[in-house]
């Protein structure tokens, strides 16, 4: 499997998807449609391949670590710096994740998007070719590139086909993200010195950098740089005022990628990145690191509470919601990890569906407010049938994706400390009350006065929730599939916290 080839998939349909919108205006998102659908069969056609026995990790060639795949090619060998691409069962489970929301993306914006249709699905597959790279990219500058590339294009979704703050969220978003970045790109070059000053040797490769030792105050604000801007994309307390604006102005593609997608990019680079480069570190900032945890859970969960706008009632019900991967990443013990993973898979699914509920309420309704909702199971049965599947998977029901994962966080918490495995259990409590309250005021009770123009789902939609409800049902009732897949990686990465005989 070639694993440049799955970006360049994206970057080339981003490019035909632009320049088709003056020949057909509906052209562009079949092609992104078809250009995602290439990539997902490429990609699942390719793991395939390997048997059971074979997906146990391959090692790469130069270290004692395990890889599906490893991809690597010189690109500035002056400064050490390499195009490398490499794909484990962590990874995978993210690119396949990004591949099923990306489709379900441009099919929620199939009849949103009349103004530009082609330059919106460029900025779309642009995006998630970016978050591809983030997820497979083992050059910290490589990736440090490809975090940036998925950047500028989710800023123009938002300012240009958002709605009527988008500048203001646009510029919020952009802002946020990038000042976060750079910090970690002075992170990055600094880890790279001392490399250098180390070993003589210039090298960005993730390989060569787990060998670092950064001890003292240096390694502390290194890490801390790393842990800045992973914590932002998270997002978790207090770095997550962007997100409400971001999610509340998107259009409803752009928030089905936010929330499923590009938040989970700040995860994946705690797991990756922040700990196993600087253990000891992150065994002393641990504390501070689950208080914010346990903060963002309660906080996002009460000004969910507080929401009017069903938008910004979920994105308030994700950063609850992350509170528990910072939790679970921050425990640092094998059930803590892959409840934390779990959650990364099972909030893509189910919050980016309720986002797709978000935006088909306004399409028909034009607002956002659920004081002017209020008894549409009536006429929008579907809708109303689906949103309460995925608000009651949301709140963590028993047979669903997010139980399995708070659960599992939870008790690899409780391992660590049973304080704050109780403080966090609150938010489970919070979950149901306003999960149940959204149903109540936008699906349930007396009609509102409002212009409704009152169609149900149709088969394109009921489709892309359909594959979206299998994947909770999926991971709520046979979960060892993904933790086959990410358990060795996990023991591989704590193999090296141990090794520097700092556990957090």
């Amino acid at each position: 499997m070639m694993l440049w080839l799955l970006i360049v998939l994206l970057l080339v349909g981003g490019a035909f998807a632009w320049l088709a919108e003056r020949r057909d205006p509906n052209a562009p998102r079949w092609i992104s449609l078809g250009a995602i659908a290439l990539a997902l069969f490429y990609f699942l056609a390719s793991i395939a391949n390997f048997s059971s026995g074979q997906l146990q990790l391959v090692p790469d060639a130069s270290q004692a670590s395990t890889w599906l795949m490893h991809y690597r090619v010189d690109w500035i060998p002056r400064f050490g710096i390499h195009f490398e691409l490499a794909l484990d069962g962590l990874s995978l489970v993210m690119v396949a994740l990004t591949l099923i929301l990306g489709g379900v993306a441009v099919v929620s914006s199939w009849d949103e998007i009349d103004y530009r249709p082609g330059f919106f699905h460029a900025n779309l597959l642009w995006t998630l070719a970016g978050v591809l790279g983030v997820f497979m990219a083992l050059d910290l500058f490589l990736f440090f590139v490809f975090w940036e590339v998925m950047l500028v294009p989710m800023y123009l979704l938002i300012a240009i086909w958002g709605h009527e703050q988008k500048a203001y969220a646009a510029m919020k978003f952009f802002l946020f993200t990038q000042i976060s970045g750079l910090l970690m790109l002075l992170a990055i070059l600094s880890l790279a010195y001392m490399h250098h000053s180390a070993t003589g040797e210039a090298s960005f490769s993730y390989f060569d950098l787990l060998g670092t030792r950064t001890t003292g105050t240096a390694g502390f604000w290194i890490m801390l740089g790393f842990f800045i801007a992973f914590t932002v994309k998270l997002p978790a307390f207090p770095f997550h005022t962007w997100l409400p604006d971001a999610h509340t102005q998107a259009p409803t593609a752009g928030s089905v990628i936010l929330a499923g997608i590009l938040l989970k990019t700040g995860a994946y680079g705690l797991i990756r990145f922040t700990l196993p480069l600087f253990p000891e570190q992150s065994a002393a900032f641990a504390p501070v690191a689950m208080t914010l945890g346990i903060t963002g859970i309660i906080y996002g969960a009460v000004l969910a509470f507080a929401q009017t706008d069903f938008k910004r009632l979920v994105a308030y019900s994700s950063v609850s919601h992350m509170g528990f991967v910072i939790l679970g990443i921050y425990a640092w013990n094998s059930l803590a990890l892959q409840g934390a993973v779990m959650q990364m898979l099972a909030h893509g699914l189910s919050t980016a569906a309720l986002f797709m509920t978000a935006g088909a309420l306004q399409h028909r309704l034009h607002t956002r407010d659920m004081r002017l909702m209020g008894g549409l199971w009536n006429d929008m049965p579907r809708m109303a049938a689906t949103a309460m599947f995925f608000a009651i998977a949301s709140l963590g029901l028993p047979g669903m994706g997010n139980f399995i994962a708070e659960f599992l966080v939870l008790l690899g918490l409780f391992e660590v400390s049973p304080l704050a495995a109780a403080l966090a259990a609150l938010g489970l409590i919070s979950a149901a009350i306003y999960a149940l309250i959204m149903m109540q005021r936008t699906f349930l009770g007396s009609d509102a006065e409002t212009d409704r123009q009152l169609f149900d789902y149709g088969p394109r939609e009921m489709s892309t929730m359909a594959v979206m409800m299998i994947g909770l049902l999926w991971l709520g009732i046979y979960p060892q599939a993904v933790f086959d897949l990410t358990q060795p990686v996990l023991d591989s990465l704590s193999s090296f916290v141990a090794d520097a005989g700092a556990r957090p």
